[in-house]
């Protein structure tokens, strides 16, 4: 190996891809509240996101197809750079370590909200055989019927890099938010506000509600159940906010004028879960709204945790069965 590919191998390996975010004027900062270990979440400005990942060695951009390593991160903001340039850019980096600087949040406006309706809009429904349908079946196993009820419904689009992207919306139907899962990604896209994901009947009169915290738990709850009659499953993308609460309450207010209401918190079997619940008990009570606790059966786990055990401990049954008739009497 020449000296020339010896110094590019070390700055590839050797510079942090957040050093560059972070030392790139106007300076990203670091969401922490939406990072994990594997994925560091930045922002900067206006609803610019890049994460970090593969430990700090690669990058990619949750709203396009965008990715690669440092040096075309370091090209992504200086397209006119040559390959010489970025390197002399990027020596300037050698040795130094990312500080991680807090991303203060914002409050965001009606325009952010419409971005998001329309971000939304652009993302194709969910395509038999995509990635992002093969990651939801295989890896979350959720079943092509609840998959393409979802579908149906629009509250279900792919976005790139085999994330799916699930919206809330409000009592007029307009997205309001969108809860982004994926393979590497756990987020949400920046602007709006969230108020709740909704998948169930289209009539508005409905007895049963069953509040998760996340989309993909909700479908999975509404795969257990083969879709329960009469119920809407809904998901809060986590903590509630006054949106959620809001977008709940009118739920419920709905939910009290027919007969025998309830409402079902089918959060995860946590601490946090625990006061989420507590949450959703006082916001019934409040309604007159029947009340119900469907804490998923692991601990620590959710209700797609359930799915994929039970869809596993079926799948073994199916084996044994088709050994035992195989073998001779």
């Amino acid at each position: 190996m020449n000296r020339s590919a010896s110094e590019i191998e070390t700055l590839r390996k050797k510079i942090h891809c957040a050093v560059v975010l972070e030392r790139t004027p106007p300076p990203w900062r670091l969401d922490r509240q939406e990072s994990t270990k594997a994925c560091l979440k930045y922002r900067r400005g206006n609803g610019e996101i890049l994460i970090v990942n593969h430990g700090g060695r690669g990058w990619w951009d949750p709203m396009s197809d965008a990715k690669g390593d440092v040096f075309d991160l370091v090209q992504r903001f200086g397209p006119s750079l040559t390959f010489g340039e970025v390197r002399m850019v990027l020596r300037a980096f050698a040795g130094l370590s990312p500080a991680f600087p807090f991303a203060e949040r914002r409050h965001e406006s009606n325009g952010d909200a419409e971005r998001v309706a329309e971000r939304y809009a652009r993302r194709p429904h969910l395509r038999r055989g995509s990635a992002v349908s093969l990651y939801l079946a295989n890896e979350r196993r959720l079943r092509p019927a609840i998959l393409e009820a979802a579908t149906r419904a629009d509250v279900l689009r792919e976005g790139p890099y085999a994330s799916a992207w699930f919206a809330h919306r409000a009592a007029d139907g307009v997205v309001t938010h969108v809860d982004v899962r994926g393979p590497t990604y756990k987020g949400a896209l920046t602007g709006g506000a969230k108020t709740l994901f909704r998948f169930g009947p289209n009539a508005s009169r409905f007895s049963r509600l069953v509040l998760a915290e996340a989309p993909i738990d909700a479908l999975s709850l509404a795969a257990l159940e083969r879709v329960e009659h009469e119920t809407l499953y809904a998901a809060t993308g986590g903590g509630m906010g006054p949106g959620t609460i809001a977008a709940l309450e009118r739920v419920l207010a709905e939910m009290a004028r027919v007969p025998n209401p309830i409402l079902c918190s089918a959060v995860d079997a946590n601490a946090a879960g625990e006061r989420f619940a507590a949450q959703h008990e006082a916001l019934a009570t409040k309604a007159g709204v029947g009340f119900a606790r469907l804490r998923p059966p692991i601990e620590d786990g959710d209700w797609n945790d359930v799915l994929k055990q039970r869809t596993q401990e079926r799948a073994e049954a199916a084996a044994r069965f088709r050994n035992t008739r195989d073998c001779p009497a």
